[in-house]
């Protein structure tokens, strides 16, 4: 129910553009981006960052686009979302020391340093990608084409690299335990699972 809550905005995006224009579709999926983050505000009294972000964005670069009838900007919108999140990712980590993905997925997931850095690092190509793919079909191809793209190419492409991520990691799924462990019971867990799979290569 959140993965269609969150297209909520590009679902009604290409519904408009198909009865109307690209002007119209754009002042539409800023309306219902507003919509959106009032709605998550009264339910849950806190609204997530990229959310946030996903919000400023749309209303700079779909209020330019009204503003001067260019849909340039819009289709901009989508590779500045992607690149602006891989940055973020890339110098946490670099700089900061704090991997994002890793602090998203550690309920889920006991992971080696080294696992929830490659995993961070596969996350920030794929929005490089990302970025590069919408690009390359907002500006080779048509309006109507690139809209299409957006919502079932991109969200296509998004659930393919998250199911191909979940398999490969698998192994090192887990239930919430019903306390916190401790340090070295974490690191002793770590070992079991390195083990385990050291004996099935």
């Amino acid at each position: 129910m959140k993965f269609f809550f969150d297209l909520f905005p590009v679902i009604l995006f290409f519904i408009t553009f198909k009865f109307y224009d690209i002007f119209i579709a754009t002042a539409v999926a800023t309306v219902a981006a507003i919509v959106q983050i009032v709605w998550l505000w009264f339910r849950q009294h806190q609204i997530e960052k990229l959310v946030w972000i996903n919000l400023v964005i749309i209303v700079i670069f779909g209020g330019a686009t009204l503003l001067v009838q260019d849909e340039t900007f819009i289709k901009w919108k989508p590779t500045v979302t992607y690149w602006l999140i891989a940055s973020v990712l890339l110098v946490s980590s670099l700089f900061l020391r704090k991997n994002l993905i890793g602090l998203m997925l550690e309920k889920q997931m006991i992971l080696p340093v080294a696992v929830w850095n490659i995993l961070n690092l596969s996350w920030v190509v794929f929005f490089l990608f990302m970025g590069g793919i919408n690009l390359y079909v907002a500006f080779s191809f048509s309006a109507d084409t690139w809209v299409t793209f957006k919502l079932f190419g991109a969200t296509g492409i998004m659930l393919v690299f998250i199911i191909s991520q979940v398999l490969i990691l698998g192994t090192y799924l887990k239930q919430v335990p019903e306390r916190i462990l401790t340090a070295d019971e974490q690191n002793n867990l770590i070992e079991k699972i390195d083990n385990k799979i050291g004996k099935k290569q």
